[in-house]
């Protein structure tokens, strides 16, 4: 799937380990423009200018794992979270500590239909060229794909809870923030009626 020369040292990881309490049922493997939710974000990240995806799944693990069989990959890799229970947190350190020594991560959300490679390939970039962070914002709202430098792991991996790296980055000098045009940074799916909303979209 790759299109260019990969960012030397650059790795995403794919969240998508949370239970989608708020869908009533298997949001990641619900279907969408003809193939799983779940294939969206992962084919962008594939996409995406990295030498290694990294999927973190937790909740209907099997299932979730079966519906990424077409994408299976040399550059793909799939991992269970022990501790998915324990919120967003758990699932980004165990992204983390899966990473080679790296430059840099680019994070997805597994329920992000739209998100696109370009854009993280451009967040990649600003990070490459020494931003500690950076992270698209539309319309005034900050979105993803998020990429982050390796200096700032050590500080991710002591989030705790259902905590994502926002706050974190929210604090943290220097973090670029890239307004785009792209709504599809933006756009997640929390409950069916997002999934018919942006599947007719």
């Amino acid at each position: 799937m790759l299109r260019h020369e990969p960012f030397a040292g650059c790795h995403a990881i794919v969240l998508a380990a949370g239970a989608a309490s708020r869908f009533d049922g298997a949001k990641l493997v619900a279907p969408f423009a003809g193939q799983p939710l779940i294939c969206r974000a992962v084919g962008a990240a594939l996409d995406s200018r990295v030498e290694r995806v990294t999927v973190i799944l937790g909740s209907r693990a099997d299932e979730v794992e079966a519906a990424l069989e077409p994408l299976r990959d040399k550059r793909l890799e799939l991992v269970r979270c022990a501790d998915w229970q324990d919120g967003l947190s758990a699932s980004l350190r165990c992204g983390l500590s899966h990473l080679p020594d790296c430059r840099a991560a680019v994070i997805f959300l597994g329920d992000m239909p739209n998100v696109s490679a370009a854009l993280a390939d451009r967040v990649l970039k600003t990070v490459m060229d020494g931003a500690p962070a950076a992270f698209p914002e539309y319309g005034g709202s900050p979105g993803h794909p998020v990429a982050i430098a390796s200096d700032l792991f050590r500080s991710l991996e002591r989030l705790k809870g259902d905590q994502g790296a926002r706050a974190f980055l929210e604090g943290t000098k220097g973090v670029v923030r890239l307004t785009t045009g792209d709504a599809g940074c933006v756009q997640d799916v929390d409950t069916r009626h997002d999934l018919t909303r942006l599947a007719s979209a």
